[in-house]
């Protein structure tokens, strides 16, 4: 049962939910989709309790990493800004939620 179960969430039989599971790494926009799946899942509410525990879990672990990605990639992002007449390379800082711009 246990084994239907998760072939019809979607996740594999073996426990392991993603490409990091089995010893790879996820990319941004796998992580996105695999947690999008999950989000549908539990939206649709025919999930049994155990299994929608399951997906809730993995769906908090793919959140983490989409967000720790995202962290990454903006740290490496520069921007060129204009100082005195020529452009000057800066570190990447984005603005709070509540902040405008200009």
């Amino acid at each position: 049962m246990a084994e239907t179960n998760r072939r019809e969430s979607g996740l594999p039989e073996d426990g392991g939910t993603t490409a990091a599971a089995s010893g790879g790494e996820m990319t941004f926009e796998q992580a996105m989709e695999a947690l999008e799946t999950i989000v549908a899942r539990l939206e649709g509410g025919d999930v049994p309790l155990e299994q929608a525990i399951e997906l809730y879990q993995e769906g908090m672990r793919l959140a983490k990493l989409c967000s720790d990605k995202l962290e990454h990639f903006e740290r490496k992002i520069e921007m060129l800004a204009e100082e005195g007449g020529s452009l000057v390379r800066k570190p990447f800082a984005p603005q709070d939620k509540g902040e405008s711009v200009g």
